[in-house]
C-alpha cells in the first residue's frame, strides 16, 4: 500500500462514487433511493470530501456548512468513511485533520457530527481526535416510504 493519499473535494459530477460507501452502512437501501437522495443534498449544499491513494477513492466524508446557534458557524462531518481494508493505518485522522484545516479556512468555530451508538470503535475514534459527546440524535420516522 502506498504512503501517499490525496485529499480533495469530491466534483459534483463524480459524486455518484460515494453510493457504494454509503451502502456499507446501509445496503437495505437501494441505489436508485441514494442517488435520488445525493441529488437532493447536493441542491441542499451538500459537499464531499474524498481520499484517494492513486486514483482509488479510499475514504469519504461527507460535509456541511452550517450556522447554528449554539456554535455559529461550522462544519458537520457526514458519513465519514474509509474502506476496511485501510483502517487502522491513521488515515481516518489524515482526513480528520484536513477537514479541521478547512473549517477554519473558511471561519468556521468548529465541526460536529453524528455517531452510530452502536459503533464504539468510531466514538472511541472521534473521542481520541478531541470531540466530545454532547446530546444524542433522535429520529421519528413518518412515513412507510423508502424515500
Amino acid at each position: 500500500m502506498s504512503l501517499a493519499y490525496t485529499i480533495k473535494f469530491i466534483p459534483e459530477n463524480q459524486l455518484p462514487l460515494v453510493i457504494p460507501f454509503w451502502q456499507q452502512l446501509d445496503c437495505s437501501l437501494s441505489k436508485e433511493i441514494l442517488t435520488e437522495r445525493l441529488r437532493e443534498m447536493i441542491q441542499q449544499g451538500y459537499q464531499c470530501v474524498g481520499m484517494y491513494e492513486d486514483e482509488k477513492l479510499v475514504g469519504i466524508s461527507g460535509l456541511w456548512t452550517l450556522v447554528k446557534y449554539y456554535m455559529g458557524k461550522h462544519l458537520e462531518l457526514d458519513n465519514v468513511i474509509i474502506l476496511s481494508e485501510y483502517r487502522d493505518k491513521g488515515l481516518g485522522k489524515l482526513l480528520s485533520d484536513w477537514i479541521l484545516e478547512y473549517a477554519k479556512s473558511i471561519g468556521c468555530n468548529g465541526s460536529e457530527l453524528n455517531c452510530y451508538v452502536s459503533s464504539f470503535a468510531a466514538q472511541k475514534f472521534w473521542m481520541n481526535q478531541g470531540y466530545n459527546i454532547v446530546g444524542y440524535h433522535f429520529q421519528k420516522k413518518i412515513s412507510n416510504e423508502k424515500n
